[in-house]
């Protein structure tokens, strides 16, 4: 490698390591994620998956729903109390449209949605031509709605 290579990268080394986690982990998942059809598929298919799970827990226990919901949260909080804010509200909200739903549609509505919209994110990713992030770190099933949040912050100029 020449040296102009190896300055550079050091110097993307060195600005990844100042970096906070969470912008890392941002960046990292940005790589597997740069086609607009791919991410227009994660815009919609990771909040669907988010909802599904929760109710699939919910369908189990409403607790345990909220359970995992507070563990998720508290993993954003360490990551960005912004982000945290921000997903606290999501979970707030599917949370509540669990608790509307007829008890005995929470299952079946769940798994449906969970996996079309796993179906969903393959196909963004075949489009993309990279395989999904979480095959190389599970922490990134928990930063792709993080990812969805940064770009609606961006948008409203919210800074996390």
């Amino acid at each position: 490698m020449d040296d102009s290579k190896t300055m550079v990268t050091g110097m993307i080394d060195d600005a990844t390591a100042s970096a906070r986690p969470v912008d890392v982990l941002l960046a990292r998942y940005a790589e597997s994620h740069r086609d607009p059809t791919n991410e227009l598929i994660h815009f919609v298919c990771v909040p669907v998956i988010m909802l599904s799970l929760l109710g699939m827990l919910w369908a189990g226990h409403p607790l345990v729903a909220a359970g995992v919901a507070a563990a998720a949260l508290a993993y954003y909080w360490k990551l960005s109390r912004p982000f945290a804010a921000g997903m606290l509200v999501m979970a707030l909200l599917m949370l509540g449209v669990l608790a509307a739903l007829p008890p005995i549609a929470v299952l079946p509505l769940s798994i449906a949605m969970f996996v079309l919209a796993w179906a969903g994110q393959f196909i963004g990713h075949l489009i993309e031509g990279r395989k999904p992030s979480f095959f190389d770190d599970v922490r990134f099933l928990l930063i792709g709605p993080l990812f969805v949040l940064g770009f609606l912050y961006r948008r409203l100029g919210v800074v996390y």
